[in-house]
């Protein structure tokens, strides 16, 4: 019986991908690479929510949060997982300002490969990104708090917030981290700005 060799080879080519994904640029500041890190960690409590809620059916909410403006061919359980793992690769974006593929477009982009990445390509984004997080995530909890949507309207009777049982505890500890998400990518990618800015203005 042949040995298969090709499971051992797809863990390492995983980890090797792991690691070229994660590996820091030189001159990174510790608590940048920490801050970085921590960004898709922010993400992840609310993505599990909704998935466990949505589409595993775990009675973490009433159950009466509806479709919304899906349209009718989409299954809600699809969007979830759609949205869920869309806004993790989101937030992984942030580990690139403090990782190698962040300076520089990795091999197996076409037409682009090799090439530096443009300071401004990689931190206005950024910045613009972190200003509407931290807008969107402290209005939304400011209005939560009071009882209230964005829009001002009161909360939906399916909102778990709206129980204050423990499924509201659990709500606003899955949800609580992406307070964070913004201010930690605004920093991290002020300190990309400044790593960058200062290794072009160095002398050679």
């Amino acid at each position: 019986m042949i040995p298969r060799t090709d499971a051992p080879a797809a863990k390492g080519r995983l980890r090797a991908a792991w690691r070229a994904a994660h590996a820091p640029v030189a001159g990174v500041p510790r608590w940048a690479l920490i801050a970085a890190y921590a960004i898709p960690f922010t993400v992840l409590p609310s993505a599990l929510w909704r998935i466990a809620d949505v589409v595993l059916h775990v009675p973490l909410g009433e159950g009466s949060q509806g479709r919304g403006d899906l349209p009718s061919w989409l299954p809600i359980e699809v969007y979830v997982i759609l949205l869920s793992v869309a806004s993790e690769l989101l937030a992984f974006a942030a580990v690139g300002l403090v990782a190698t593929w962040g300076e520089v477009v990795p091999r197996w982009v076409p037409v682009a490969r090799g090439r530096r990445v443009p300071v401004a390509a990689a931190v206005l984004p950024a910045l613009l990104g972190a200003v509407a997080l931290t807008a969107m995530w402290t209005s939304a909890a400011v209005a939560m708090s009071a009882g209230e949507t964005i829009q001002g309207d009161p909360l939906p009777a399916g909102v778990p917030f709206v129980a204050h049982d423990w499924r509201a505890a659990v709500f606003a500890v899955a949800y609580a981290p992406l307070l964070l998400w913004g201010p930690l990518l605004g920093a991290v990618a002020i300190a990309y700005w400044r790593r960058r800015a200062g290794a072009v203005a160095a002398p050679a």
